[in-house]
């Protein structure tokens, strides 16, 4: 299939470690473009999956996604991400974002202006893989920190912006080198957060979409509902408010009384609407229609009981 995009998909969070790195020398064989990792508060960290998975593969692009802000030292921050490109160079994307309030709040690490504290930290770790020096800011104290000469990589790694609300994409659009947009990324919002981003230099969008690939689509509708049960919680908002049913999917979240009533009882339309899923021919269909929206990387999370059966399946797609 000629593509107009990137495919990747994404490592889950809770494999167990003895698959972690098959999982990604088999979508680097399969032909995946990109692999992403997360760090999610009590999972696992994602600098150390990427650098496994970058050391076991052979093509692969790498995307963490996402470092939440305040975490690390912006100083130190950097440093891991330039050693990543010096080492697998032209391989590797960082994603920095707010984190979720609930985790950052519960390690102490929520400011009272989380906008200013990513425009500051995404600059700062921006600035230093490329080679240039830190002035300190209001939340990252960095006092003329660069990084020596001789560990600067000579292709720095894509910095990007894990966001989501308007004030948000727009600083993306501002300082970052793209936006990552988190499940779902439909082609109604990935327009809306092109709109407030509105970039003046090249910028990459990569949208995050739940997915399951079958021969009959009813059995891969049925089986990506597991992925979709957060959408209805508050933060997801700014995914459904572009969507022509939003005002009827939140009546019917009102309405259920648990997440698991609620994704059973979700219309198979709007789950297709809502993830890559259907045939192979209906999850290309529907990358075809993201990229067409202006998604540069469109990355699946793979749904079933066996992430490795899964991927085989979302190939064909490829």
């Amino acid at each position: 299939m000629s593509r107009s995009g990137s495919v990747g998909v994404m490592l889950p969070r809770d494999l167990a470690p003895s698959r972690v790195l098959p999982f990604a020398r088999r979508a680097d064989e399969l032909g995946f473009d990109e692999l992403w990792v997360v760090e999610d508060l009590g999972f696992r960290g994602g600098i150390a999956q990427a650098a496994a998975v970058l050391a076991v593969t052979e093509r692969i692009r790498v995307g963490i996604g996402l470092l939440p802000a305040g975490a690390r030292n912006a100083a130190f921050a950097g440093m891991e991400a330039a050693t990543l490109a010096q080492l697998f160079p032209g391989r590797v994307d960082i994603g920095i974002g707010h984190g979720m309030p609930g985790w950052m709040r519960s390690v102490g690490e929520w400011p009272a202006s989380p906008l200013t504290l990513l425009e500051e930290y995404l600059g700062a770790v921006t600035a230093l893989v490329r080679g240039e020096s830190v002035e300190p800011g209001e939340y990252v104290r960095l006092d003329g920190v660069s990084l020596e000469a001789a560990c600067v990589p000579d292709d720095p790694p894509r910095v990007l912006a894990g966001v989501r609300g308007p004030r948000s994409l727009a600083l993306s659009g501002r300082v970052a080198d793209g936006t990552v947009l988190a499940e779902p990324t439909t082609p109604e919002y990935a327009r809306a957060a092109l709109a407030h981003i509105d970039a003046s230099r090249p910028h990459r969008l990569v949208g995050y979409n739940v997915a399951a690939v079958h021969a009959d689509a009813s059995v891969a509708i049925d089986a990506v509902r597991a992925g979709l049960e957060w959408i209805g919680e508050p933060d997801w908002a700014p995914h459904l408010a572009p969507l022509p049913f939003a005002a009827e999917f939140a009546a019917l979240r009102r309405e259920c009384g648990s997440r698991e009533e609620f994704v059973r009882r979700l219309p198979a339309e709007w789950v297709r609407q809502l993830a890559v899923t259907g045939t192979a021919e209906d999850a290309k269909a529907r990358l075809a229609e993201l990229f067409a929206a202006g998604v540069d990387s469109a990355v699946l999370f793979p749904i079933g009981p066996d992430p490795s059966a899964a991927i085989e399946e979302l190939a064909a797609v490829l």
